[in-house]
């Protein structure tokens, strides 16, 4: 069914050679790649994957520490043709439990070091929807659902564990509680169609407050009042032996703005994604990527983000599999934010890691992050923060 970097983790553990090129995948995004949920041999599965992070601020921040990071992802895939004859129908459930720790408590920095920190600790039920087939290149899909898990994605940059990489900062900042992006996700509507080979059309409603900002270790689903929608746009084409982004976004409800002139709608956004591969020999890959967004400035922090990267496999003697990245992100604040707050221009992030797998079920990541002007707030002195990610995964059935 889906090819999930959950489902890709517990492959890799597996020995598939496909986690080779997709690394330590964000625990809650997907492949944009991945086309039309695809048909499993069996007509259930499930996965679990452990992942945590041990991230100690060693230099500059709020203050230094070290903090244990955990997440735990359970994935329940099904097929309704073969359990129940609903021709083209297939479903997921996605149960997820986090420690609630946070490593930017003491960094201070807004883009956020770690893709599985949530300041919350909760079990909830992050993903329940159905996907239907409606024809050869073409398919709806209903429910709790994450956007990030097709939109604003790219395989080359799910390597790195910075939040930034898995989303830009300048969407993630967006709306009242968030997009529909982990931890908290919303009910949804995608609609998804593939022309040809390498193009596709994806567009999708979603309610604009995800989960309850007043209770956030709740799984909360409600509809109406004045949440509004979320909805977004995104194209994908070919690029060599890459692929395009262009998408964009656009809230409905109000927002209040940051130079205190009231509340008035216009809280939208637009990006630009790609990557490509640079080389790819028997056995070298070199993989690189960019992204460029922009977001209103009346409502939000960053009203510009710019990041790429670049990823190195099959280099090292010791695992062919093993591979190694290094990459930047920058949130440029809004003109609006610095006139309210006094901020700085830009905030600054630069990650390099090495992931290699020690067995087939486990496979570890060192990193190494340095932050310049944390939050771009100029009283927190630049940080440097050192890591090790740690990734365990079983199939319990089905695969």
């Amino acid at each position: 069914m889906l090819m999930s970097s959950l489902a890709l983790a517990v492959a890799s553990l597996e020995g598939d050679p496909r986690a080779a090129s997709s690394g330590s995948a964000h625990p809650h995004d997907r492949s944009s790649e991945d086309e039309a949920p695809e048909r499993d041999p069996s007509p259930l599965s499930a996965e679990v994957v452990y992942t945590s992070d041990v991230m100690a601020n060693v230099a500059g921040g709020v203050r230094r520490g070290a903090r244990y990071i955990d997440n735990v992802d359970m994935v329940i895939q099904g097929d309704f043709e073969q359990l129940a004859g609903w021709r083209g129908a297939q479903f997921q459930l996605y149960g997820l439990y986090n420690n609630g720790v946070s490593i930017s408590d003491f960094v201070g920095d807004t883009h956020a070091l770690s893709n599985i920190e949530t300041g919350v600790r909760a079990v909830r039920l992050y993903e329940a929807w159905i996907d239907q087939k409606l024809s050869d290149s073409a398919s709806l899909r209903v429910g709790l659902y994450d956007l990030n898990s097709e939109f604003d994605v790219l395989d080359a940059s799910a390597f790195f564990i910075g939040s930034a990489h898995g989303i830009g900062t300048d969407f993630a900042q967006s709306g009242k509680n968030g997009p529909s992006i982990f931890p908290w996700t919303s009910l949804a509507a995608r609609l998804e169609v593939r022309p040809t080979e390498g193009w596709a059309i994806r567009v999708a409603v979603l309610d604009g407050v995800p989960g309850d900002p007043d209770r956030p270790a709740r799984t909360h689903i409600h509809l109406g009042g004045d949440d509004g929608a979320l909805m977004i746009a995104e194209a994908e084409a070919p690029f060599g032996n890459g692929k395009l982004l262009f998408g964009h976004w656009r809230y409905t409800e109000e927002f209040d703005r940051l130079d205190g002139g009231g509340a008035e709608r216009g809280n939208l956004g637009t990006y630009v994604r790609a990557e490509r591969r640079l080389l790819d020999t028997h056995d070298y890959q070199i993989d690189a990527f960019a992204r460029f967004g922009i977001a209103n400035g009346r409502f939000n922090m960053f009203n510009r983000f710019v990041s790429g990267g670049i990823n190195l496999s099959g280099w090292s003697l010791a695992n062919e599999s093993d591979q190694f990245g290094v990459a930047f992100a920058v949130g440029f604040t809004s003109r609006d934010y610095r006139a309210a707050t006094g901020a700085g221009s830009a905030e600054l992030a630069v990650e390099a890691g090495y992931r290699t797998q020690i067995t087939p079920w486990l496979a570890i990541q060192p990193n190494l992050q340095y932050i310049h002007n944390p939050s771009a707030d100029p009283t927190i002195p630049d940080a440097l923060v050192l890591g090790i990610r740690t990734e365990i995964g079983v199939s319990l059935f089905g695969n």
